[in-house]
């Protein structure tokens, strides 16, 4: 991977905190060309610095209050593999890990309500195969969100 230098680090701290700021005022703000800005974001977007651009949508807004995270227990963890397809089958199911610890996968997924989690819980998740236990932490409120701190002195 390419090394990410004091203007790349710069350019990110910017974007990350308004990903719709135009590339010039970005190129004001580093003292630099309106090219060179682009030039790097796609450069960083090439190696995989930068992994997506886009609008966060509420899911509240539509209709999902329950934002859930849930420890899986597997039969055996090389099962992961066969389990991560049926997860990506759940449209509700937004993150999934693989874990060290107690659970063998951690899975992030919003529900409409507690009787929707009951049964993506009950019908859909615990049937899956070389599924043996899940433990249901649901989130009251979530308090803090936001992109890795890009660091000007790090090099």
């Amino acid at each position: 991977m390419e090394k990410i230098d004091k203007l790349d680090r710069q350019i990110l701290n910017i974007i990350s905190k308004n990903a719709r700021i135009p590339f010039k005022d970005v190129a004001e703000e580093c003292g630099v060309s309106r090219a060179a800005i682009h030039q790097r974001v796609q450069r960083m977007m090439d190696m995989t610095a930068i992994t997506g651009s886009g609008y966060h949508i509420n899911p509240k807004c539509l209709g999902f209050n329950t934002c859930t995270y849930i420890g899986v227990k597997l039969e055996r963890g090389s099962m992961y593999k066969d389990v991560v397809p049926e997860f990506e089958k759940i449209p509700e199911v937004v993150e999934c890990h693989f874990t060290t610890g107690p659970y063998t996968m951690l899975i992030k997924l919003y529900a409409r309500d507690n009787e929707h989690l009951m049964e993506l819980l009950n019908s859909r998740i615990q049937e899956i195969p070389g599924v043996t236990a899940t433990e249901t932490l649901i989130s009251l409120r979530q308090s803090v969100k936001r992109e890795i701190p890009v660091f000007d002195t790090m090099e």
